[in-house]
């Protein structure tokens, strides 16, 4: 089985779009979808319906920024763009798509037996994993798994070997990991919509049970249309200035 796996849209269409083409070349047979399809981007309609009407199966997960702009939380802890950004697209998004983010189910979420997905940790989905310390907590709770993650927007890759945990952050110069027979592995593909490795590219993986093999793909888009969806949307200034910058 092949997985195209996202994370961290954040309502940028242009970017999704550049990796749904870029993903299609290579082929996949699932989609996995780690949260926060909206917030921040001035697409959040045609984000979600786009992974809405993707033509393969699909497994959802919601974030942080999901639930704000459905209502379910009320944004508290959220810095003053990001609270801005969450109202506007609750009242931007339509019916559907405000009942469908609404619905996202709550991660984890087992896609098989050793594969599952969470948006922040698989214990709270509203965690920054960041360090090996915190993963070696996580792999004791969940030895021989595969789990994928989001929320950080910092492709990175934490697995526990023989008792060793190894951290690392994923820069593209070694797009293809063999995942080793033995190790538990935390991956996270990094964001489409919002990058924050100072790589303004979008991100994305790939990853093939067959081969045990992961993808990591970094993405041109067009950035300066993104840019000006976002100001001529009334958005807060700086949710354009970053997309250039990759922070």
């Amino acid at each position: 089985m092949r997985y195209l796996i996202l994370a961290d849209m954040h309502g940028n269409w242009h970017a999704l779009a550049a990796v749904l083409e870029h993903a299609a070349e290579r082929g996949f047979d699932a989609a996995l979808i780690l949260g926060d399809l909206v917030g921040y981007g001035a697409s959040p309609n045609k984000v979600v319906e786009t992974l809405r009407d993707l033509p393969v199966a699909k497994h959802f997960v919601r974030g942080n920024h999901d639930k704000a702009a459905a209502g379910i939380t009320d944004g508290r802890g959220f810095n003053p763009t990001a609270l801005a950004a969450a109202q506007w697209t609750q009242r931007r998004l339509t019916e559907d798509n405000l009942e469908f983010v609404r619905e996202l189910p709550r991660g984890p979420v087992t896609i098989e037996p050793s594969l599952v997905i969470c948006h922040g940790t698989p214990f709270d989905e509203d965690e920054y994993l960041l360090s090996a310390g915190h993963a070696e907590e996580i792999f004791a709770s969940l030895p021989g798994m595969w789990t994928f993650f989001g929320h950080t927007h910092l492709p990175s890759l934490f697995r526990r070997n023989e008792g060793h945990v190894e951290a690392s952050l994923l820069d593209g110069d070694e797009p293809i990991l063999d995942l080793e027979t033995g190790a538990d592995y935390l991956l996270n593909p990094g964001s489409v919509g919002q990058p924050r490795d100072r790589d303004p590219r979008a991100a994305y993986m790939l990853l093939d049970t067959s081969t045990s093999q992961v993808e990591h793909f970094r993405v041109d888009y067009p950035i300066v249309e993104a840019q000006q969806e976002i100001r001529q949307a009334g958005l807060p200034d700086a949710l354009a200035d970053r997309l250039v910058l990759g922070i």
